[in-house]
């Protein structure tokens, strides 16, 4: 953490439809170079990254599952698309100049080093950005849920939900105009209320660990920079009063 920033350590969860763009499948090369330039004018300041990645954009376990395929076996075949993803964000990092380590739950060392907290933690601080790939390495785990565990195995001091909507409301924004959207929420209001931050298994492991959730829009440009220099932007997820567990935008 310098003079400049709030946070010391983030992690930073996407989504694996982010890198579609508008392809509708797979990876779109604009999207990793944008995710690269926004990353890199966080990490510029000093502030250690590490990034977890779904793998929608390719396939997603419990979608699969849904269709008739074992769902264990579906989970394993999701989690190599994170890994997938994953390679492909390494090489736009590194082709914008920052140093990256790659790092999997499931173990395969010809292309990525398994996962080991303290290993992770020195790549963190000798300024190189960590991306963990396979979710937990365990099937019925979301990559939602690994993002949380990563983040507070490795000391993190926040977690950035990227989306596609500016934060969190209390109803489908492109359903409905009339809905209004949090600048802070609980915890327990965000899972009592089923709002679509995180799935309720990593909003309790945050909860239970004290890790705030910043719920931000990926496409507007300069916002992890924003939060990782302690500015307000999205929604913030964390424990409040009972009294006043929510505010408004």
């Amino acid at each position: 953490m310098t003079a400049t920033t709030a946070y010391q350590r983030i992690l930073l969860k996407l989504s694996g439809e982010a890198l579609m763009g508008e392809q509708g499948y797979g990876i779109d090369a604009s999207v990793l170079q944008y995710i690269a330039g926004e990353v890199r004018q966080a990490h510029s300041l000093g502030v250690q990254i590490a990034i977890v990645i779904g793998g929608g954009n390719i396939l997603r376990g419990k979608t699969a599952a849904a269709s008739g395929m074992d769902r264990a076996q579906a989970d394993y075949m999701g989690m190599l698309a994170t890994v997938i993803n994953s390679l492909a964000l390494q090489d736009a990092l590194e082709s914008a100049g920052m140093e990256t380590r790659v790092q999997t739950g499931i173990s395969m060392p010809s292309v990525a080093e398994p996962f080991i907290r303290r290993r992770a933690i020195r790549h963190l601080e000798k300024g190189r950005i960590v991306i963990l790939a396979a979710g937990t390495g365990n099937p019925y785990f979301t990559t939602d849920t690994a993002a949380a565990l990563r983040a507070i195995e490795l000391d993190c001091q926040l977690l950035l939900k990227a989306t596609k909507v500016d934060g969190v409301y209390n109803d489908d924004p492109a359903r409905n105009p009339s809905a209004r959207r949090y600048s802070e929420i609980s915890y327990i209001k965000a899972l009592t209320m089923g709002l679509a931050v995180m799935d309720g298994a990593a909003l309790s492991l945050c909860r239970e660990n004290h890790l705030p959730v910043v719920v931000f829009d990926l496409e507007t440009p300069g916002h992890i920079l924003a939060v990782s220099k302690g500015e307000r932007r999205g929604t913030l997820v964390h424990e409040m009063t009972t009294e006043q567990d929510s505010i408004w935008a």
